[in-house]
């Protein structure tokens, strides 16, 4: 009976993971915290989660763009100041706990794996800084 209850168990945890994380999910996961992606090995971007799902995303030039985000169906779709268009992701936690992100806008393109999680605010200095 435990065997049954063990193999049952197992058989149903691969099917979970393979979930989208629902907008509360998410929110629960992101919100305060400042989350590192990276693709392929490499550094991609930053965002900063602010409460009342309020984002702040930097490709790590130094520029910030301000947005927000929202739920649609089992996506999780942002839209930034300087582009309107609703860019869509599906959300997943890892093995590790950490997200994989999927851009349902192309899902043929490789996805993003949080590098690093932070809860430090992002610094912005903006483009052409200096003397």
């Amino acid at each position: 009976m435990i065997r049954a209850f063990l193999t049952t168990l197992a058989l149903a945890l691969p099917a979970a993971a393979d979930q989208p994380l629902t907008g509360a999910e998410f929110e629960a996961y992101v919100t305060g915290k400042t989350l590192y992606f990276g693709q392929n090995g490499e550094a991609y971007g930053v965002e900063q989660y602010l409460p009342g799902r309020e984002v702040v995303w930097s490709f790590l030039d130094g520029e910030c763009r301000e947005g927000r985000w929202y739920e649609a169906g089992e996506q999780i779709c942002f839209v930034y100041e300087d582009n309107p268009v609703p860019q869509c992701w599906s959300f997943y936690r890892t093995g590790e706990g950490t997200l994989r992100a999927v851009f349902e806008n192309d899902p043929a393109s490789s996805s993003l794996y949080e590098a690093r999680r932070d809860e430090d605010p992002m610094i912005c200095p903006g483009p052409d800084v200096g003397v």
